[in-house]
């Protein structure tokens, strides 16, 4: 019984994976033909090195050291409230691995699937669980291709109600519970299943094309290959002063150097890119112009004044750097002002002290002067005095020095004593009475 299911299985496989394919790209041969992704006319003078750009970053050469494990397929089921979760992934150099735990042995791929592009998911017994929309994902990180198939499993509790039909946009299949389901998922591109020598399968090549020459009878200058291999057919005259560069596959660049560049290079110039292996197939065309070098004006001729002397040193150039002022740089000029005030009042001070010593050393020497003057002594013994209340006094002797004559009389004056007057009585009497 067991055998017979398996073979009824595998049976069940070969009629379903002729119904549905999953195309990654034409299934006849791949054309040649590039297709012209960029046109630019560029101009150089002659004499100069001329560089025409000529980049893609997926023609670098990464060779596989991860044992093929750039090509991938993998099986996602989703159409619930929460977001897709993955069931199982598989590497073209790998074994199949199954992420939940309660479908190890359920959900089965095939060992061969890149080898026969049967990418097919096999349920062993469908479950209630088990519907919803799956997609089958193919990955091909070194050509960057991604490719996606849908399928939509609906589970029954009738067998009789199984079947599958096509709804326009996906497959929709219906099975019974407890019944294997195979959900079909087919891609026999050469590109899946099957190895290629991608260093034969890279090549890039430079063609010239003569002013009124068409692109069909273009000339072929080289040709570069991933594995290393350089051809050039270049004519003589321009074969060794083209060049690309050594390391061209590792980095992407493609760009044709010419050096130097003469007026008979002028032309049309094609870069072709071509990766087989993931049908990659560009061009880019670039149209020359060759112009002549702008003259050069003639070097003034020397003064015929005298030559500088060579022992003289040249003066250096000044370069003023202006900072941006800081709370440091207020401070700095606020202690530079008041130390200029200060400054300015011991100035002040200092004349002032002086002005007052100057002006008391004038009165010194004008008692020096009055103490070594000639002067007259004056004794008051020699004055009377008249009036009786006054009491007698000590005499002293007093040198006085005047600048005149007349303060000299003015204080002989004041200090001589007034002649004694004898006034008679009788006589002031009598005269008051004849009055």
């Amino acid at each position: 019984m067991e055998l017979w299911s398996q073979v009824l299985l595998w049976e069940l496989v070969l009629l379903q994976s002729s119904t549905v394919l999953l195309s990654s790209g034409p299934s006849g041969p791949v054309t040649s033909d590039s297709s012209v992704v960029s046109e630019s006319a560029v101009t150089w003078e002659a004499g100069s090195q001329a560089v025409l750009r000529c980049q893609s970053p997926r023609m670098v050469w990464t060779q596989d050291r991860l044992h093929d494990r750039q090509r991938v397929v993998h099986w996602d089921l989703g159409g619930g409230p929460g977001p897709a979760r993955r069931l199982v992934d598989m590497y073209s150099a790998g074994e199949p691995r199954v992420y939940e735990p309660r479908d190890r042995g359920r959900l089965l791929l095939s060992p061969s699937a890149f080898h026969d592009g049967n990418f097919s998911l096999l349920i062993r017994a469908v479950e209630d669980s088990d519907a919803g929309l799956y997609t089958c994902n193919l990955h091909h990180h070194y050509c960057h291709l991604y490719e996606s198939l849908a399928v939509r499993l609906e589970v029954t509790e009738d067998p009789r109600a199984a079947r599958a039909y096509w709804d326009g946009e996906k497959e929709v299949l219906t099975a019974a519970r407890g019944t294997p389901a195979l959900l079909t998922c087919v891609n026999r591109a050469l590109l899946w299943t099957e190895r290629h020598l991608e260093e034969a399968q890279q090549v890039v090549h430079w063609d010239r094309q003569p002013p009124g020459v068409p692109h069909d009878r273009a000339d072929r200058l080289l040709d570069l290959y991933a594995s290393g291999e350089r051809r050039a057919y270049a004519p003589p005259f321009l074969r060794d002063r083209v060049a690309v560069g050594v390391d061209a596959f590792a980095r992407g660049d493609f760009s044709l150097r010419i050096d130097p560049l003469e007026p008979a290079d002028e032309g049309t110039y094609s870069c072709h890119l071509h990766h087989h292996y993931c049908g990659l197939h560009e061009r880019r065309v670039f149209h020359l112009h060759v112009v002549q070098p702008a003259a050069t004006p003639p070097p003034p001729r020397p003064s015929p004044g005298p030559a500088p002397d060579p022992t003289l040193t040249r003066g250096r150039s000044v370069i003023n750097v202006i900072v941006p002022e800081g709370r440091a740089h207020f401070f700095q000029q606020l202690g530079y002002v008041l130390a200029t005030l200060l400054l300015f009042i011991l100035l002040l001070i200092t004349v002032v002290l002086a002005t007052r010593q100057r002006r008391r050393g004038g009165y010194d020497y004008t008692d020096q002067k009055s103490a070594k003057a000639k002067g007259k002594d004056v004794n008051l013994a020699e004055f009377s005095v008249a009036t009786g209340d006054q009491t007698p006094y000590r005499s002293e002797d007093i040198q006085l020095d005047y600048k005149n004559n007349i303060l000299k009389e003015r204080v002989e004056l004041a200090h001589s004593p007034l002649p004694a007057k004898n006034i008679d009585l009788d006589k002031e009497f009598r005269k008051e009475y004849c009055k």
